[in-house]
């Protein structure tokens, strides 16, 4: 989230910003009585090392003796010697916290990349423990490609499978050829289905091709609901391959989440439930997507997703997603944005035995509340609440008033507000729901362009997009287990080389 901030483009000043007050660093600290620097300072100090990848604590010090700024936020009022640093990292540190060190810096690291921040090296794309002597290195980027190959050829060919048009018997033109085309289409940013049909027959080897025109008709004749059956079967069938491995597990922590097309700037008559408002409350209107997604700890493949129509509550909404969701995986925890902020919602998963984190929108009792905490200086607060159902009906959570580090306000504003069925403890899971955010830009990407108000084909469109995220992740995870023996969630197979990949699969180039 902080490199997503536009002015944020810096490694260096995040490592200064890094909130750790809730880090415990006593329990890492050999020395014991008083030392001249504190553990918090010794921790950014190595972060920084490790972010320029340096091996010994020489070029640190020529490093900060040059950055007299960076010794001010760090607090030194001189550098620090070369053997302090050494016998801090050697000697004063546990392994533990080396092992730390090394994987935040590698977390920053792609973090920013990820956001187009400079940085100093390329992050490595499997953690290389210190004083390893395994002789084991990462996988180069040839032999990534290669087994990306492989896995991507079986995948595409088992996920495909679930989708078909009803088209009848003796067409000419093979139906595997209309999703090679929608591929294609998800190939380059913005390409609508009469440019790209156009290049395909130039680019396929395939001897015909489907023409943009019969293309979009087809998929007209798609419903709503025959495109979801068709995702879920085909995503049923990714889960089932990426099950075959020990890091898969098929259970957990979900994401509900709710996205716009771009605003919509045509003439919406007769389109009105469909082309509804923005989710900031602005005079745009845009078509707007639902979806469910795995977070955490598993791959982030998009479970099933849905439109968004103009008088449908958020309660259906979240019950539908559930209800997919729960026919493919075990769904144990909920995460949902405050636009889902309703004690019905609140009152529905729990009944489903679900356990729920959602931010609460603040009104006039949760802002009187967060300014007694402004003035005691308490940056955390936690508070059984019953919200009212209807009648005499009522729903119980635990409100958790969590004040935020560095925030731009001065006021009741540097808190946020939580509602939870199971405890504090969870509170850190909500920060997997920015997976979703970042899952969007992507999908997006890979989305076809079109003018069109058919609602069936824009849907189609995001869906189809979704999949090949969820294709990527997939492929990603298998490759990385396949090559390592673990999964690490940072990607070591791009998206830019799934799609070219699957390019290949339909018999481009």
């Amino acid at each position: 989230m902080w490199f997503d901030h536009e002015s944020h483009d810096s490694v260096e000043e995040f490592i200064c910003t890094l909130p750790l007050a809730y880090f415990r660093f006593s329990a890492h600290d050999r020395y014991e009585g008083s030392t001249r620097y504190q553990m918090d300072t010794l921790f950014r100090v190595f972060v920084l090392k490790e972010l320029h990848g340096w091996t010994h604590e020489t070029a640190l010090v020529d490093y900060l003796n040059r950055r007299s700024e960076l010794c001010e936020q760090f607090g030194f009022e001189t550098t620090p010697e070369q053997s302090t640093l050494w016998r801090s990292w050697h000697q004063r540190f546990t392994d533990d916290l080396r092992e730390t060190i090394d994987t935040a810096a590698r977390t920053i690291l792609i973090k920013a990349q990820n956001a187009g921040v400079a940085v100093p090296r390329q992050p490595a794309r499997k953690i290389q423990h210190h004083d390893d002597e395994s002789g084991e290195s990462e996988p180069d980027h040839k032999t990534t490609f290669e087994q990306a190959e492989t896995i991507t050829d079986h995948v595409s060919r088992i996920v495909f499978s679930a989708f078909s048009l009803d088209r009848g018997e003796g067409c000419e033109i093979h139906e595997n050829a209309y999703w090679d085309l929608q591929t294609y289409l998800g190939l380059r940013e913005r390409l609508a289905a009469n440019e790209g049909a156009h290049s395909f027959t130039y680019e396929s080897t395939r001897e015909r091709t489907p023409l943009g025109h019969a293309h979009r008709d087809h998929i007209r004749d798609l419903s709503i609901e025959q495109i979801r059956e068709m995702y879920r079967q085909a995503v049923r069938q990714l889960l089932d391959e990426v099950a075959e491995t020990e890091e898969f597990f098929r259970a957990g922590l979900v994401a509900i989440d709710i996205t716009e097309a771009d605003p919509f700037t045509g003439d919406r008559t007769g389109h009105e439930d469909e082309i509804i408002g923005t989710k900031e409350n602005t005079d745009d209107y845009a078509y707007q997507w639902a979806t469910v997604q795995l977070v955490g700890n598993a791959v982030p493949i998009v479970l099933d997703a849905r439109p968004v129509r103009k008088g449908e509550s958020r309660k259906e909404i979240v019950e539908d997603l559930l209800d997919s969701a729960d026919g493919l995986v075990h769904v144990d925890n909920v995460l949902m944005d405050r636009e889902f902020d309703s004690q019905h919602i609140l009152e529905m998963l729990s009944q489903r035995g679900l356990s729920y984190v959602v931010p609460k929108r603040m009104q006039t009792s949760e802002k009187a509340q967060a300014k007694r905490l402004l003035r005691r200086g308490q940056d955390r607060y936690e508070t059984d609440r019953k919200l009212h159902l209807g009648k005499n009906e009522w729903h119980e959570t635990t409100l958790i008033y969590r004040r935020k580090e560095d925030s731009e306000h001065d006021d009741h504003r540097q808190y946020s507000v939580f509602m939870t069925n199971c405890g504090s403890g969870h509170l850190t899971e909500y920060g997997f729901r920015w997976e979703i955010e970042s899952g969007y830009r992507s999908i997006k990407r890979f989305m076809a362009a079109t003018t069109s108000k058919h609602l069936g084909l824009r849907f189609f469109y995001f869906a189809f997009a979704c999949l090949l995220y969820s294709i990527w992740r997939a492929v990603d995870l298998l490759v990385q287990v396949a090559l390592t023996g673990e999964y690490e969630h940072s990607p070591i197979v791009t998206a830019d080389n799934t799609l070219t990949l699957l390019k290949k699969e339909t018999g481009i180039g």
